[in-house]
Protein backbone atom coordinates (compact mmCIF):
# COMPACT_ATOMS: atom_id res chain seq x y z
CA UNK A 1 0.00 0.00 0.00
CA UNK A 2 1.60 3.41 -0.87
CA UNK A 3 2.84 5.44 2.14
CA UNK A 4 0.40 8.40 1.31
CA UNK A 5 -2.63 6.16 1.71
CA UNK A 6 -1.08 4.65 5.07
CA UNK A 7 0.58 7.99 6.70
CA UNK A 8 -1.70 11.23 6.82
CA UNK A 9 1.54 12.89 7.58
CA UNK A 10 2.56 13.29 4.25
CA UNK A 11 -0.14 15.02 3.01
CA UNK A 12 0.72 17.59 0.12
CA UNK A 13 -0.34 21.53 0.33
CA UNK A 14 -2.59 20.24 -2.96
CA UNK A 15 -4.48 16.84 -1.13
CA UNK A 16 -5.30 19.94 1.78
CA UNK A 17 -6.39 22.50 -0.24
CA UNK A 18 -8.57 20.25 -2.41
CA UNK A 19 -10.37 18.94 1.26
CA UNK A 20 -10.57 22.80 2.13
CA UNK A 21 -12.01 23.89 -1.31
CA UNK A 22 -14.65 20.62 -0.86
CA UNK A 23 -15.52 21.32 2.87
CA UNK A 24 -16.12 25.20 1.73
CA UNK A 25 -18.18 23.54 -0.75
CA UNK A 26 -20.64 21.63 2.04
CA UNK A 27 -20.25 24.88 3.77
CA UNK A 28 -22.30 26.93 1.51
CA UNK A 29 -24.69 24.23 0.87
CA UNK A 30 -25.47 23.28 4.09
CA UNK A 31 -26.10 27.16 4.78
CA UNK A 32 -28.00 27.39 1.36
CA UNK A 33 -30.11 24.32 2.34
CA UNK A 34 -30.64 25.48 5.91
CA UNK A 35 -31.56 29.20 4.95
CA UNK A 36 -33.65 28.29 2.05
CA UNK A 37 -35.70 25.67 5.26
CA UNK A 38 -35.80 28.19 7.62
CA UNK A 39 -37.79 30.58 5.07
CA UNK A 40 -40.31 28.04 3.81
CA UNK A 41 -40.62 26.96 7.62
CA UNK A 42 -41.31 30.70 8.07
CA UNK A 43 -38.78 31.08 10.60
CA UNK A 44 -39.79 35.07 10.94
CA UNK A 45 -41.36 36.18 13.47
CA UNK A 46 -39.65 38.45 15.55
CA UNK A 47 -35.54 39.76 15.63
CA UNK A 48 -34.86 36.59 16.98
CA UNK A 49 -36.03 34.34 14.40
CA UNK A 50 -34.42 36.67 12.04
CA UNK A 51 -30.68 36.29 13.27
CA UNK A 52 -29.84 32.76 11.53
CA UNK A 53 -31.13 34.15 8.30
CA UNK A 54 -29.21 37.43 9.12
CA UNK A 55 -25.97 35.40 9.70
CA UNK A 56 -26.15 33.22 6.90
CA UNK A 57 -26.50 35.60 4.41
CA UNK A 58 -23.58 37.60 5.93
CA UNK A 59 -21.39 34.58 6.21
CA UNK A 60 -22.12 33.84 2.49
CA UNK A 61 -21.66 37.75 1.51
CA UNK A 62 -18.02 37.53 3.64
CA UNK A 63 -17.16 34.69 2.08
CA UNK A 64 -17.95 36.05 -1.75
CA UNK A 65 -15.61 38.92 -0.50
CA UNK A 66 -13.01 37.44 1.18
CA UNK A 67 -12.76 34.84 -2.37
CA UNK A 68 -12.52 37.68 -4.33
CA UNK A 69 -10.35 40.37 -2.42
CA UNK A 70 -7.82 37.42 -0.42
CA UNK A 71 -6.67 40.50 1.97
CA UNK A 72 -6.14 39.98 5.79
CA UNK A 73 -8.85 42.02 7.10
CA UNK A 74 -11.47 40.34 4.88
CA UNK A 75 -10.48 36.95 6.57
CA UNK A 76 -10.80 38.50 9.73
CA UNK A 77 -14.50 39.53 9.38
CA UNK A 78 -15.60 36.34 7.87
CA UNK A 79 -13.73 34.76 10.83
CA UNK A 80 -15.78 36.83 13.31
CA UNK A 81 -18.97 36.02 11.51
CA UNK A 82 -18.10 32.58 12.07
CA UNK A 83 -17.81 32.98 15.53
CA UNK A 84 -21.12 34.90 15.49
CA UNK A 85 -22.35 31.62 14.39
CA UNK A 86 -21.39 29.73 17.08
CA UNK A 87 -22.90 32.18 19.65
CA UNK A 88 -26.12 32.59 18.00
CA UNK A 89 -26.43 28.42 17.77
CA UNK A 90 -25.55 28.75 21.90
CA UNK A 91 -28.28 31.25 22.11
CA UNK A 92 -30.68 29.65 19.64
CA UNK A 93 -30.90 26.22 21.57
CA UNK A 94 -31.24 27.95 24.57
CA UNK A 95 -33.98 29.95 23.44
CA UNK A 96 -35.75 27.20 22.08
CA UNK A 97 -35.37 24.98 25.02
CA UNK A 98 -36.53 28.24 27.47
CA UNK A 99 -39.78 28.39 24.76
CA UNK A 100 -40.57 24.83 24.68
CA UNK A 101 -40.36 24.62 28.61
CA UNK A 102 -42.92 27.78 28.68
CA UNK A 103 -45.16 25.88 26.24
CA UNK A 104 -45.01 22.94 28.38
CA UNK A 105 -45.67 24.72 31.63
CA UNK A 106 -48.67 26.22 30.50
CA UNK A 107 -49.82 23.33 29.31
CA UNK A 108 -49.49 21.47 33.00
CA UNK A 109 -48.86 24.08 35.25
CA UNK A 110 -47.72 21.02 38.05
CA UNK A 111 -44.19 20.63 35.90
CA UNK A 112 -41.49 22.11 37.56
CA UNK A 113 -37.95 21.51 38.10
CA UNK A 114 -36.27 18.26 36.30
CA UNK A 115 -39.54 17.10 35.51
CA UNK A 116 -40.28 20.62 33.41
CA UNK A 117 -36.66 20.20 31.84
CA UNK A 118 -37.56 16.49 30.88
CA UNK A 119 -41.01 17.25 28.81
CA UNK A 120 -39.68 20.04 27.38
CA UNK A 121 -36.67 17.78 25.64
CA UNK A 122 -39.30 16.14 24.01
CA UNK A 123 -41.84 16.33 21.25
CA UNK A 124 -40.40 17.89 17.98
CA UNK A 125 -41.83 21.56 17.88
CA UNK A 126 -39.55 23.61 18.65
CA UNK A 127 -36.69 21.42 17.73
CA UNK A 128 -34.13 22.60 20.97
CA UNK A 129 -30.84 21.35 18.69
CA UNK A 130 -31.80 22.79 15.11
CA UNK A 131 -29.83 25.77 16.27
CA UNK A 132 -26.99 23.94 16.88
CA UNK A 133 -26.87 23.96 13.09
CA UNK A 134 -25.14 27.35 13.02
CA UNK A 135 -22.53 25.58 15.56
CA UNK A 136 -21.78 23.37 13.38
CA UNK A 137 -20.94 25.73 10.34
CA UNK A 138 -19.45 28.36 12.45
CA UNK A 139 -16.78 26.02 13.16
CA UNK A 140 -16.32 24.11 9.71
CA UNK A 141 -15.89 27.19 8.66
CA UNK A 142 -13.35 28.48 11.31
CA UNK A 143 -11.38 24.53 10.67
CA UNK A 144 -10.99 26.07 7.25
CA UNK A 145 -9.63 28.97 7.78
CA UNK A 146 -7.10 28.21 10.13
CA UNK A 147 -3.78 28.40 9.18
CA UNK A 148 -4.63 29.15 5.08
CA UNK A 149 -2.83 31.23 3.80
CA UNK A 150 -4.64 30.59 -0.05
CA UNK A 151 -7.51 32.69 1.73
CA UNK A 152 -4.76 35.91 1.32
CA UNK A 153 -3.28 36.82 -1.65
CA UNK A 154 0.35 37.98 -0.98
CA UNK A 155 2.36 40.73 -3.09
CA UNK A 156 5.67 40.12 -3.89
CA UNK A 157 8.02 42.37 -2.65
CA UNK A 158 10.81 43.95 -3.96
CA UNK A 159 14.09 42.86 -3.00
CA UNK A 160 16.14 45.03 -5.00
CA UNK A 161 18.25 47.32 -3.22
CA UNK A 162 17.52 51.26 -4.50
Amino acid sequence: MPDYITSPMTWDGRTLALLRRFVFGLWVAGLLGTGAELLLLGHTHGAWQLVPLVLIASGLAAFAVLLTSRNRACLRVFQSTLVLFVASGIIGVLLHLLGKMEFKREADPSLAGWELFRAALQGAMPPILAPAAMILFGLLGLACTFRNSSLIRTTPTSTAIP
